[in-house]
């Protein structure tokens, strides 16, 4: 079934959306008046922060385990932001005399870093199957790469700027958010679906822009700016609607996703410091000493390339090397199985063979209770007459029919054998005597089925020995026990079974 047609039919969802498009509407509406812009910006963000925290709440009281603490943290942080928010814009809007500002008083401010904190945490930290220790150290790792990448860019465009210190924290911090959110879904063990995931990680890159295109403006954000900043709330918010309207119709929502031996994203961070450092030099050498300057930045950027080239090919070579050596750990199993099934049954009728057959009769008289074991010895009658009139491929075509009727006869928890040419046995556990004299009746009664042989029907006949344990004799002993009741039978001259007991020994 795809979900795509249920999410896009979501009222809650549609309303959420349209709510958005009004408020952007409105702002551009009041484009100029500070006060007004201000007051929309904050007030239609807080139901959306209250779909964040109802859907995750909604998320965590259906998932499990690690999926279920992910979530509540996300219910929490909704709670968070929904109170900062509500609270900026109660302040707002009973604040006449404002001229209006999208910076956040302290409750905002301060329920907007503690939510957005437990939420990078949450990421950071969410387990992943298999990660070995430094397969997590690989992780904090591309975290801090990604961390230091972010603060860099941001430095470079806003070192002369008066807000060039939150400017830089808070790009940081939106980046290594995108970076925890990607690598989390790119990790395997995902805590949501990646209709869910997906909007989450775009509000991450629009956040981003929203900082940046604020920079530089001198006087209150024009619409288009509070725009961008006003979007990431619904893109947060259908993220976690999504997921709410996914686990209701799929329990595997929250899962595995094969994890890549490598990540492509610290390569891109080291790709965006080394361009802003292009266009800040570009700016900064205007002397001489620029061609020298240029010359060493060229090669250290070559060199990081090649580097960063090499690895990926290692990585490749790597990932290769392990597929075939899976393949061949695959083949080297399969052919275990075989071979312990060769050496286990018989290849004509696919029954215990001999040997196997002892081992599980060993198995099941070691500390088996007086009478609790039972032994069927069966030798077909006339077989040799099959093989002399029909051949030989006749007489193995009766041997499997006989195999399927003993298979049919017997209970699932018993074990049938073919101990070679035509004598056949079955081992029945929790079986006293007379279970066992009713267990062969049903043999006999299925052999008068006839097997189908090249056109001809062909009845197999049968004399069957039933021996009872008796809690005081081996393997052997049983053997010889059901040996001689078959044999007495078939010295009667008729298809028929006879049940031997061992005398118990003297008091």
């Amino acid at each position: 079934m795809s979900l795509t047609p249920v999410l896009r039919r979501d009222p809650v969802l549609t309303a959420a959306t349209w709510w958005t498009a009004v408020g952007i509407v409105l702002l551009f509406a009041f484009n100029g008046d500070f006060e007004a812009e201000t007051q929309i910006f904050w007030a239609f963000q807080v139901p959306l922060d209250a779909l964040l925290a109802y859907s995750s709440w909604q998320v965590a009281r259906i998932a499990t385990g690690a999926f279920r603490r992910f979530w509540l943290v996300l219910t929490v942080c909704g709670v968070l932001f929904t109170c900062g928010d509500a609270t900026q814009a109660i302040t707002e809007l009973l604040n006449r005399t404002s001229t209006g500002s999208t910076a956040g008083g302290t409750v905002q401010s301060t329920c907007f870093a503690l939510g957005l904190g437990l939420l990078i945490v949450a990421m950071l930290a969410h387990p992943h199957p298999s990660r070995s220790a430094r397969e997590r150290l690989a992780f904090w790792l591309d975290s801090a790469t990604v961390l230091v990448g972010g603060a860099v860019v941001a430095w470079c465009i806003t070192a002369d700027k008066g807000d060039w210190v939150t400017a830089v924290a808070t790009a940081a911090v939106i980046l290594t958010a995108g970076f925890a959110s990607v690598k989390m879904v790119l990790s395997g063990n995902a805590p949501m679906h990646r209709a869910a995931a997906t909007p989450m990680i775009i509000s991450s890159a629009v956040n981003g822009l929203g900082v940046f295109v604020a920079l530089g403006q001198t006087e209150q954000l024009p619409a288009y700016v509070l725009a961008i900043r006003f979007l990431p709330s619904l893109l947060i918010a259908m993220g976690a609607r999504n997921q709410e309207i996914i686990a209701r119709f799929d329990q595997s929502a929250f899962g595995s996703r094969r994890r890549k031996p490598y990540s492509l994203l610290p390569y891109g961070s080291v790709v965006v410091v080394f361009t802003a450092m292009i266009i800040v030099l570009r700016k900064a050498l205007e002397d001489e000493s620029g061609v020298k300057i240029w010359g060493v930045v060229a090669g250290l950027g070559l060199i990081v390339a090649l580097v960063a080239v090499r690895q990926l090919v290692a990585f490749h070579d790597n990932t290769r090397l392990i597929k075939e050596l899976d393949t061949t750990l695959a083949d080297l199993r399969e052919h275990e199985t075989r071979l312990r099934h060769q050496a286990h049954y018989d290849g004509l009728t696919e029954l215990a063979n001999r040997t196997f057959f002892h081992e599980q009769l060993t198995e099941a008289l070691d500390g088996s209770e007086p009478g609790a074991v039972s032994l069927l010895l069966i030798d077909l009658d006339g077989f040799k007459a099959v093989n002399d009139t029909l051949g030989h491929a006749a007489g193995d075509a009766l041997l499997a029919g006989v195999a399927d009727h003993l298979r049919a006869s017997v209970r699932a928890g018993d074990t049938v054998a073919r101990l070679g040419g035509d004598e056949f046995a079955v081992l029945l556990r929790d079986c006293d005597a007379r279970s066992g004299e009713h267990t062969a009746q049903r043999i006999l009664r299925a052999f008068e089925t006839p097997v189908l042989i090249g056109g001809e029907r062909v009845r197999a006949h049968a004399s069957i020995g039933v021996a009872s344990a008796t809690g005081e004799e081996d393997v052997a002993a049983l053997l010889r026990a059901a040996d001689l009741a078959m044999y007495a039978a078939k010295h009667q001259g008729k298809n028929c079974w006879r049940n031997y007991e061992p005398a118990m020994p003297a008091a």
